[in-house]
């Protein structure tokens, strides 16, 4: 069974930094990219990071420069490292990937982020 599972959100001050996790089980971790999804209340989803098999990252123009996602394949875990955080970052985070052999999406539960000014 592929799963994902989140952690790591909070309520913080503007400004202040969080780091988010996504723990992997049931699929080739090594192999498949991995992306940050974020939803606010009364919004649609929207884009936040992804990183590559490879290491290769791109972010949403919103969070270039403050957030940086990286990878630990050897303990299937994918990370959000979000710095000078603003309250426009306020949203439940997922984790995401395209599951190779299920050929499907797999999303998380999600993890709440609250910035308050």
């Amino acid at each position: 069974q592929v799963q994902l599972v989140e952690s790591g959100g909070g309520l913080v001050q503007a400004g202040k930094s969080l780091r988010l996790s996504c723990a992997a089980s049931g699929l080739i971790f090594a192999i498949e990219p991995m992306a940050w999804y974020r939803q606010a209340p009364g919004s649609e989803s929207e884009f936040v990071a992804r990183i590559s098999s490879a290491g290769i990252t791109n972010y949403a123009d919103s969070v270039k420069g403050r957030f940086t996602i990286s990878r630990d394949n050897a303990k299937n875990t994918v990370y959000l490292q979000m710095n000078s955080l603003e309250p426009e970052d306020t949203a439940v985070y997922y984790c995401h990937t395209f599951s190779s052999a299920l050929a499907r999406d797999v999303w998380g539960q999600g993890t709440q982020v609250t910035v308050f000014s």
